[in-house]
């Protein structure tokens, strides 16, 4: 009887019991706790059919086979494959999540922390239907003290500091994005982004070639991976931890304060750009009002959650990220906006 049947109707594989004798795979399992035993077979065999339909891994493996001794031609195979699925748009972030996970797990252990990093990026978190945050870290293990790892192996993200943060147009992520959601939706004290030297928007290489932190925001690390360098992770993850671990609240937050006073003073100069467009020709005047109606809408919004910062002390990690963010004055704006194209 065959070993595996396809089932046609249901567009299935059909695997039957079977037993392997092979040290590689042996040795690995060997490694992977019971429990997830089965979620990383069913992923390794995805990844093998991923590189057995590419053809250059199959050269490779064709002129490889009478030339190396077995030793050699596996780590070679294994680099190559490891190359080629990296730049795979479809599981680069799922290899990625595993081996940053597996790294700190390691190290945690090599420096006797009791700290454990587990997957959480296929789960929604505080924030409905949000799977922002793909790792988070348990410091000590503890579920009140954690730290988030958000991996973003996307040369599309940029930094998107808040002086540049334009509310109107389409929503986008960016490093700042991501590290205030990651806090926000997996409720940690503080979040660090990963990026891949190879794929990294020069935006975040002109902040940060290594280890970089936004105040009250989070850490941007760089690492490498195609050359296993995760140094500038342990260190952004270790400096997170030890404020995680000694953060104290104050009465009033003055770096979230700087924040929002920041996003005031792009907003007023916003409001000095009106001036030049009244002294442009009569055929700016829809974009004079646009303008207006737009620095009207900014001057509530933030006035809100000035008078909301004033009267706590400090914002949530849900209000940060809605001040952030501003969704809610986009649809505002486009019923003022359309009211103004028709005239």
């Amino acid at each position: 009887m065959s070993t595996i049947k396809l089932n046609q109707k249901l567009k299935r594989l059909e695997v039957q019991k079977f037993e392997l004798d092979n040290s590689i795979v042996f040795n690995y399992f060997d490694n992977v706790p019971a429990s997830e035993r089965n979620e990383k077979f069913i992923r390794a065999l995805y990844i093998g059919v991923l590189a057995l339909m590419e053809d250059r891994i199959s050269s490779f493996l064709s002129k490889t086979s009478n030339e190396l001794g077995t030793e050699l031609e596996s780590l070679k195979m294994i680099f190559e494959m490891k190359k080629e699925l990296f730049y795979k748009s479809t599981i680069k972030g799922i290899l990625a999540e595993d081996e940053i996970a597996e790294v700190l797990n390691d190290f945690f252990i090599s420096k006797g922390l009791k700290d454990t990093a587990k997957l959480t990026g296929n789960t929604a978190g505080k924030i409905p239907k949000n799977k922002t945050g793909d790792i988070v870290c348990l410091i000590n293990g503890n579920d009140d003290i954690k730290i988030t790892v958000e991996c973003k192996f996307d040369k599309s993200i940029k930094l998107g500091e808040i002086e540049s943060k334009d509310i109107f147009i389409r929503k986008t992520d960016t490093a700042w994005s991501q590290l205030i959601e990651s806090d926000a939706n997996r409720d940690s004290r503080v979040s660090v982004v990963v990026f891949d030297i190879s794929l990294v928007d020069n935006s975040i290489l002109k902040f940060t070639d290594n280890v970089g932190y936004i105040p009250e925001i989070g850490f941007v690390a760089i690492i490498d991976s195609q050359k296993g360098d995760y140094n500038n992770l342990l260190i952004a993850y270790m400096l997170a931890r030890d404020i995680a671990v000694n953060a104290k609240k104050i009465e009033l937050d003055k770096e979230v304060l700087a924040v929002i006073v920041t996003r005031i003073i792009k907003d007023i100069n916003e409001i000095k750009a009106i001036k030049t467009l009244v002294e442009k020709n009569i055929d700016n005047n829809k974009n004079i009002l646009k303008q207006l109606e737009k620095s009207m809408l900014l001057m509530d919004f933030n006035q809100k959650y000035l008078t909301q910062f004033l009267a706590t002390g400090t914002l949530t990690k849900k209000d940060l990220l809605e001040f952030y963010m501003g969704e809610e004055i986009k649809d505002q704006y486009k019923l003022i906006e359309k009211d103004i194209n028709e005239l």
